[in-house]
């Protein structure tokens, strides 16, 4: 997987372009593409892994699935909320 940031999406139009990390080509990035559950949108400036494939018009990124910078720090903040609640049941 690569990883990039969008450069700009159309929620209307369902597709825009991510810029990849370390090339100078748009890839151009549809709706369909996104993983993940709900409406599937990405914002501008946003994190994102892919992959790339080539496309009759040019490069496409497949497979897109935004980075959250806030997935490390679930895994912390679940172990310190079961750590509280498990405190608090010896009290």
């Amino acid at each position: 997987m690569l990883s990039g940031k969008v450069k700009w999406f159309n929620n209307a139009k369902g597709y825009g372009f991510i810029l990849a990390d370390g090339r100078d080509e748009d890839l151009f990035a549809h709706y369909s593409a996104i993983q993940m559950d709900g409406y599937k949108t990405l914002k501008a400036g946003q994190p994102v892994s892919f992959e790339i494939l080539q496309g009759p018009k040019g490069l496409h990124a497949v497979n897109i699935q935004p980075i959250s910078a806030n997935a490390s720090n679930a895994t912390t903040s679940s172990a310190t909320s079961e750590q509280v609640q498990s405190v608090t049941a010896e009290a």
